[in-house]
């Protein structure tokens, strides 16, 4: 499943979700290439995604999550990629 959280985290002037799969990276990077997004915003485990375009990314199926429940979902899927220390 395609989840996204809301658009909450401020980057060079716009406002950001991250789009996530419970799936797979395969799943993520598919829906992403189908919906346009650049392959630059993909961060680790996650696209990061400008505000506007959230709504066009729950139009085509993706589920809107809490950002908890995003993280939750990477973790519990084993695929979580933290920041390097």
């Amino acid at each position: 499943m395609i989840l996204i959280d809301p658009p909450n985290v401020p980057s060079r002037g716009r406002m950001w979700s991250h789009l996530a799969s419970d799936t797979s990276y395969e799943e993520l990077h598919a829906f992403a290439s189908r919906m346009g997004i650049p392959a630059r915003g993909f961060d680790r485990d996650h696209y990061d995604v400008p505000a506007e375009a959230y709504d066009d990314m729950v139009a085509a199926g993706a589920v809107e999550v809490t950002s908890r429940a995003l993280v939750s979902a990477l973790l519990a899927a084993g695929l979580r990629r933290r920041k390097p220390r």
